[in-house]
């Protein structure tokens, strides 16, 4: 990326925010990719990246036809790893699995080494895929957080512009995972608005709660794609309260049929599955 140019040019490029058509038959070309550097170069993330990750994608609108012509059905579940290139666009995303509908597949196996191909090419790194049965549906679980929730905190809020100077750290060192459903941010192209769930869990100075809930707050008129934002949240936290472990997830409500949860730490691997109410 040399310039705000290149990024205007790459969000003109999208079809996001712009009136498409539906197509029905196998179209991989219909999948755009944003690249992270756009994001990244805003935050001062070089190629050595302060944190590991993927950003989990849940599909619920995914179908094809089978060899007799019979319709199938099936939940899909992707882990597009943070290291990649490109990020995928989500609209882009719920038209490719569209295009599916009216397309003959052999089976679950094949529909899946399709999309993993197609999404890898997208991100420009390996895209794992898996796909779940209806037999299989009971399986999934619907919780919350294990976490402490700061929600309830008695604040005044006022600041609803992104402000990370209202993060601050009290004197005690602790370990801690903490959660807020307040998340709200808008997209980057249409404005509509993007609700989530965030969790926090670090070690080291204690990040003062009311603070952190201001800051989370702060993201409610703020543009910006789902794993930017989580990104965002990440190096916010590690320049404004310094831990030494970190780890920051968001799950955010669907759009489209697809859920997108990023996943940042720079300590652990991304949790099992488990799906948010608000899901």
């Amino acid at each position: 990326m040399n310039n705000s140019t290149d990024k205007s040019a790459i969000l003109d490029g999208l079809s996001l925010g712009k009136v498409t058509d539906y197509k029905e038959t196998y179209s991989p070309e219909l999948l755009q990719a944003v690249p992270r550097s756009m994001n990244r170069q805003e935050l001062n993330l070089d190629n050595v990246l302060p944190f590991t990750g993927s950003d989990r994608w849940n599909g619920y609108e995914l179908s094809w036809l089978n060899p007799k012509g019979k319709p199938q059905v099936a939940i899909l579940r992707c882990e597009v790893p943070a290291s990649s290139e490109n990020l995928i666009e989500s609209k882009s995303f719920k038209l490719y699995l569209n295009s599916f509908n009216q397309s003959v597949f052999t089976g679950f196996s094949e529909v899946e080494q399709i999309i993993s191909k197609d999404l890898s090419q997208c991100a420009a790194e390996t895209v794992n895929v898996k796909l779940i049965a209806p037999s299989q549906f009971s399986q999934l679980d619907i919780n919350t957080f294990d976490a402490i929730s700061i929600d309830d905190l008695d604040i005044e809020v006022n600041q609803y512009q992104l402000t990370p100077s209202l993060l601050s750290t009290d004197d005690n060192y602790v370990e801690e995972t903490l959660a807020s459903d307040l998340l709200k941010s808008n997209c980057l192209i249409t404005n509509q608005p993007d609700w989530g769930s965030v969790l926090i869990r670090y070690q080291g100075k204690q990040i003062n709660h009311e603070s952190l809930l201001r800051y989370l707050i702060s993201f409610r008129q703020h543009n910006e794609f789902h794993e930017q934002c989580v990104e965002r949240i990440f190096c916010d936290i590690m320049q404004h309260c310094k831990p030494s472990k970190l780890t920051v997830y968001a799950r955010y409500t669907r759009r489209g049929g697809l859920d997108i949860n990023p996943f940042r730490s720079n300590f652990e691997d991304i949790y099992p599955e488990t799906r948010l109410a608000r899901q």
